[in-house]
């Protein structure tokens, strides 16, 4: 722990010697691309001292750097580098005048820590602050794509947008049809950002007690824009809220702040549930994808709540190491999420029998009546410890398959009765070959169009996530998840 406290002794000279480094610097610079696709960890979710708290004493209420995190974003993208992730997104959230602040101070320090970490791709964004929401709760992951006038897109919708943005706020953001009104301004930009809610059941009452965040909310934005609003996150932050600054567990702790109902295997409920409402969405054909982030805002050596980026959750997306593979990556669903370094690569492919057609993660497979269908399952496991100083294992990878029926009729619907779990592969049941594990699954003929998707955890005999117990050790409770491979029934063979 020397080099943390080393960084957080210096974390503001350290700042003030990037952005002298990086002033004659106006516009970002690309990174030159390295064209072989390979799985790139990364983070959309994360926080930097930029996410202040606000004085109210003064008028207008005047931001307390480092009020609500701790460290820079040269500091985080250093620490989600030495994590082993490729790429980040700075997400700080908004209060009365956060977007004059992020535009004339935040943004000049990402541009001086792209320009002095150029290894670790560093993307613009907010938490932004969902309107109708009063108090505060509903949260979603706003990311600029990479271009010389992102910080000036944000800057439009934050100003004008944000729910949290305003003193006060104006009345309209009250309103939960303001929200759309943002989306459809997001959508009309010139760069289309992309938005996850985040930690969308945070604030549900029970199990299936949805409270802030909705099914029917989920919906109504992506139906608002659905070239922006992409997904939600899956494994969420704070998951070391359980541990002391020594890395022992507090049997009173919360994993992941979750106060009403917790996390199960620290998933969000809307992932988490067999045939709930991921599941649910993507019975309707959406293309809904799920993330895992750090929503780091300090570590918990120094007494908060939170993993370093890319120490406990990891997103990874199939891509070319550029501002823009990632991107579009991510948009697409060539997504897969892991915690505590379970696997780093995962390639699952559904294939038709004797033929060269097949389809990946966020893809569609089109197929007849009569062709026979193959999944083939490749993973690998990291060498050496994670984060926590363990090497997990994957002791059960479980190959779940859904049924596409198309729009519901009950918008809050949170049901997939004829979602399944397929098969549960063990390790007995899987073979390695340089350092890959491998399966296979015969998949036969199909009646209905469908999807496929995959789980894996180090728990063999824990055969649906459980809900996560005070004090639990988030290290010893591992899981990942695949996005969905499509399956379209055609009338005529392709």
């Amino acid at each position: 722990m020397k080099c943390y406290s080393f960084f957080n002794k210096y974390n503001g000279l350290f700042c003030l010697l990037l952005l002298a480094l990086a002033s004659c610097q106006q516009v970002p610079q690309a990174k030159t691309p390295d064209h072989a696709k390979r799985w790139l960890a990364g983070d959309h979710h994360l926080h930097s001292h930029y996410s202040v708290k606000w004085d109210t004493s003064v008028f207008p209420p005047a931001p307390v750097i480092g009020g609500d995190a701790k460290y820079s974003i040269p500091l985080n993208a250093q620490m989600a580098a030495h994590y082993g992730l490729s790429w980040m997104v700075i997400t700080d959230h908004g209060g009365p005048n956060r977007a004059k602040l992020a535009l004339e101070q935040a943004y000049p320090e990402l541009l001086a820590s792209r320009k002095a970490l150029p290894d670790i791709l560093q993307f613009y964004g907010m938490e932004f602050d969902v309107p109708g929401d009063s108090p505060g709760g509903r949260h979603a992951s706003f990311i600029m794509p990479y271009s010389a006038t992102e910080a000036q897109q944000l800057y439009q919708i934050e100003s004008r947008y944000n729910g949290r943005q305003g003193v006060p706020p104006g009345p309209e953001k009250a309103e939960d049809a303001f929200m759309l009104l943002a989306l459809k301004a997001m959508d009309a930009l010139p760069d289309k950002p992309l938005l996850l809610a985040n930690h969308p059941s945070r604030l549900a009452t029970g199990f299936r007690q949805y409270h802030k965040i909705t099914p029917q909310q989920l919906r109504d934005w992506q139906d608002t824009a659905p070239d922006v609003v992409i997904g939600m996150t899956g494994a969420e932050g704070h998951q070391a809220a359980t541990l002391n600054p020594d890395g022992s567990t507090d049997a009173s702790a919360i994993r992941a702040e979750y106060p009403h109902y917790p996390t199960m295997g620290g998933y969000d409920q809307m992932t988490a549930r067999l045939g709930g409402v991921w599941d649910s969405l993507l019975s309707e054909g959406r293309h809904w994808w799920v993330t895992g982030v750090s929503d780091s805002h300090g570590h918990y050596t120094d007494g908060w709540a939170d993993f370093w980026p890319g120490q406990y959750a990891k997103t990874y997306v199939y891509a070319e190491k550029d501002y823009q593979s990632i991107f579009a990556a991510l948009k697409a669903g060539n997504v897969f999420v892991s915690t505590g370094d379970l696997i780093d690569a995962l390639y699952v492919d559904v294939l038709v029998k004797n033929t060269g057609r097949k389809a990946t993660l966020g893809e569609t497979l089109l197929v007849s009546a009569e062709d026979e269908l193959v999944l083939r399952v490749r993973f690998r496991a990291p060498d050496g410890k994670n984060g926590g100083g363990f090497q997990p294992q994957v002791q059960r990878v479980d190959v779940i398959q859904g049924v596409v029926s198309g729009p519901v009729q009950n918008r809050n619907s949170d049901e997939a009765p004829n979602t399944k779990v397929t098969k549960r592969f063990y390790a007995s049941d899987w073979q390695t070959k340089h350092g890959y594990s491998e399966f296979t699954l015969a998949l036969g003929k199909v009646n209905h169009s469908g999807y496929l998707r995959l789980r894996g955890t180090n728990n063999k005999d824990e055969h649906e996530p459980e809900a996560d117990a005070k004090g639990e050790n988030p290290w010893h409770d591992l899981w990942f998840y695949s996005n969905p491979v499509f399956i379209k029934l055609t009338d005529t063979k392709h």
